[in-house]
């Protein structure tokens, strides 16, 4: 059987448990069988490379000892196996970060972890058909890496977990253009399901490492924040997938909750989408500065990444419209990054690249730290040939980003090479402090499209003849009367 066969079925048997509501639950089900799984197939890889390797959690808890015999405990055996010894001992488990690093991750990704399914026999069946997948066999693995890409894209339309998932093509493209290196430290404060950070451990393995030696610094040099639990196991799992063997720089938590002036440690490279048009809880907003205070989650980050980059670091962070255009805080904090950083190229992406999930137009911004803002460069990034709008079944691709990359040149140049065309300008910080920082500038190469909607052109056209009925009506009844009147006058 295929692997997208297997999920599928797996999907099947867990619409039949009482115990799992919805594509959220059956994510989250998924998500601690997977990691498990996961988890004891690379398990497994290090105890036949290492000879004096120990296993960093009871025995009877890897996936070998209970799951992979598919005659094995099932029923109400199994699901008090799992309720009542398998969670309540991953959850307190006694694992020191600095001596058992890989139980630490376990326990972390247990945390807040549950099993919702109430049928053991149909539990089972679901861990049988996991086992049917051989994480072991790096090809298997390989197809697996692209399925859990669709199981990821399967968050969007759990509830509100659209946040979880960036498109690859702008992930990708985001990476390639801030380029990270070997030995870098590399961050998404808000790493969701760790798009940006696979594509950047990608990246830099492909391009960067040459030998063994190099694999124990690229392990190491990858940090994350996640502050929900689904997205933040899923996350782990996807840095276990990806050969990252100890990923306890994947936290679980809130990056916002430390007042930005205890913050230390400094990164290299920022990638990230940031959670846009949401609020944080009260107080969060008193870990920052009194005058630029706020509770939008967006601006908050921005904050936090200008302050936490290193000297020259590099970031590329995803925004919406609102924080180009908007004022008071937003004002602010645009002032601050300009006069910090170099902001020296804005991307501004089409409409739907979120799409069927939100509909904010959004834009990339791109920028250094250690020298201030002279000159931003804007890009509008155009529909390709013969699309109108993007959707679930057809996104955007990467290939789409290829003039971008042909035009961009090399910021140690600074930029000497760009040109302006129908889709690239450039304006000044004087022009910029003129508009108070008012970043949604339009291409004065291009004349507004405005599209007009059938629909809309339709109601439209109803509403007006509705008005002209109306004036009509009117008229007839002013001139009724001022004939009823003249003729009594006679």
């Amino acid at each position: 059987m295929s692997i997208s066969s297997a999920i599928k079925s797996i999907q099947d048997i867990m619409r039949k448990d009482a115990g799992v509501d919805g594509d959220a639950q059956r994510l989250g089900q998924l998500s601690w069988l997977l990691f498990l799984k996961i988890f004891d197939a690379q398990e497994e890889e290090l105890e036949f490379e290492q000879d004096t390797y120990r296993v960093p959690i009871p025995e009877k808890y890897l996936w070998r000892s209970w799951a992979a015999d598919s005659q094995g405990i099932t029923g109400e055996e199994l699901l008090a196996f799992i309720n009542d010894d398998l969670f309540p001992g991953l959850k307190n488990l006694l694992a020191p970060i600095a001596t058992n690093p890989r139980g630490y991750v376990v326990k972390e990704a247990f945390t807040d972890a549950f099993n919702y399914m109430k049928n053991g026999t149909l539990l089972r069946q679901v861990v049988n058909k996991l086992n049917e997948i051989d994480f072991t066999d790096s090809g298997e693995r390989h197809k697996f890496g692209d399925l859990y890409e669709q199981i990821l894209r399967d968050l969007q339309s759990a509830g509100n977990a659209g946040e979880f998932y960036t498109p690859r093509a702008v992930t990708c493209f985001m990476v390639n253009r801030i380029d990270p290196k070997l030995g870098e430290r590399i961050m998404d404060p808000a790493c969701g399901t760790g798009g940006f950070l696979t594509s950047a451990f990608d990246h830099v393995k492909q391009k960067y490492v040459k030998n063994a030696d190099d694999h124990p610094m690229l392990q190491k040099q990858i940090h994350g924040v996640e502050k929900k639990q689904l997205p933040h196991l899923l996350c782990t799992t996807n840095m276990l997938l990806h050969g990252i063997e100890v990923p306890v720089q994947i936290k679980h938590g809130n990056t916002l909750s430390k007042p930005l002036s205890s913050w230390d440690d400094e990164m290299d490279v920022i990638i990230t989408n940031p959670p846009f048009g949401g609020t944080e809880e009260d107080g969060i907003e008193k870990n920052f500065p009194a005058e630029l205070q706020t509770r939008e989650t967006a601006d908050l980050f921005l904050q936090l990444i200008i302050e936490v980059l290193a000297q020259n670091g590099r970031a590329a962070v995803v925004l919406p419209d609102g924080t180009l255009f908007g004022e008071g805080v937003k004002t602010k904090i645009k002032k601050l990054l300009c006069e910090e950083c170099n902001l020296h190229t804005i991307v501004r992406l089409p409409n739907g690249v979120f799409n069927p999930y939100t509909g904010i137009k959004t834009n990339i911004l791109f920028f250094t730290k250690g020298q201030p803002t002279k000159e931003i460069w804007f890009y509008e990034h155009p529909y390709p040939e013969g699309v109108k709008n993007y959707s679930k079944t057809k996104p955007m691709k990467f290939e789409e980003f290829k003039a971008e990359m042909a035009w961009w040149d090399d910021e140690a140049d600074g930029f000497s090479a760009r040109v302006t065309n129908e889709h690239a300008w450039k304006v000044s910080i004087d022009e910029v402090i003129s508009r108070n920082f008012n970043l949604d500038i339009k291409n004065p190469y291009q004349e507004e499209v405005v599209h007009y909607d059938p629909d809309e052109l339709l109601a439209d056209y109803a509403r007006q003849q509705d008005e002209i009925g109306g004036l009509l009506d009117q008229l007839k009844d002013i001139l009724g009367d001022a004939l009823t009147n003249g003729g009594g006058a006679h």
